[in-house]
């Protein structure tokens, strides 16, 4: 009961929630319908909007406003470790997701069932790619969330994905195969949200990007769902350990 209330939490902790989906369906909707694209032509607008921007408008101040209002206080004090609040906020934006994108591919079905026109080849795969990309998103958001102050936590993250792709850019083009480029693209393919792995592994391409990647198609596929999962593990526990250590006042910010 206490999981399910916390998990429910997520979703009415902010009144606009609600529009947010809606919203994100309205688009997949409109876009479906005005451009009629291929299945991986729809499934990377997807990808951007339900894999990466939806993550950020759900967990915006997820920890930050209850920490500013100075309302985290009785919420830790609870008897309960406070390492659950954490994991069920998570795990809620997650369930989320799941329906989120269920919905989605629904309605693009339906859409395509009564135009019969476009493609929905490998939109599943894309699907299963956009939530993978979600749960490593809203895990990292969520853990900035316990240290930055409000909803800046989702607007940090938005900042740090387009300077470190701007950066990745300028490194590539400046120093070409420099050992600085090297050891910044290392921590692009193995330590940041994995954008470039879930694209390839929803294209149905691969290469060197998660760690370990297996002689047959099978075994390339667990590897990229298993190195998502893990890193979304990996910012999640860097969360709990930051949220289990802190101390917070009462008094709002």
């Amino acid at each position: 009961m206490r999981a399910y209330e916390l998990m429910k939490e997520t979703f009415y902790r902010r009144s606009y929630i609600w529009i947010v989906h809606v919203s994100w369906f309205a688009l997949y909707g409109l876009y479906w319908w005005l451009f009629l694209p291929e299945g991986p032509d729809f499934g990377k607008f997807v990808f951007v909007w339900g894999g990466f921007l939806l993550p950020l408008a759900l967990s915006a101040g997820i920890f930050g406003d209850d920490i500013g209002s100075g309302r985290i206080c009785v919420l830790v004090t609870k008897p309960f470790w406070s390492g659950e609040l954490y994991l069920f906020r998570l795990l809620g934006l997650s369930f989320q997701a799941v329906v989120h994108l269920l919905l989605a591919g629904a309605l693009v079905l339906g859409l395509h069932a009564v135009m019969d026109k476009g493609n929905t080849t490998d939109l599943g795969l894309w699907l299963l790619a956009s939530w993978l990309l979600f749960n490593t998103c809203a895990a990292l958001s969520t853990t900035l969330s316990v240290f930055v102050g409000r909803a800046f936590n989702s607007l940090l993250l938005l900042v740090l994905v387009a300077a470190g792709y701007f950066v990745m850019g300028m490194l590539m083009r400046m120093l070409g195969d420099n050992a600085m480029t090297g050891a910044f693209m290392s921590f692009v393919r193995y330590g940041w949200p994995p954008f470039t792995l879930l694209h390839k592994f929803a294209a149905g391409e691969y290469g060197p990007f998660a760690l370990t990647v297996g002689k047959f198609s099978i075994a390339k596929d667990i590897a990229c769902v298993v190195h998502s999962l893990m890193l979304a593990a990996a910012y999640s526990v860097l969360g709990i350990v930051i949220l289990s250590r802190r101390e917070f006042s009462r008094v709002r910010d």
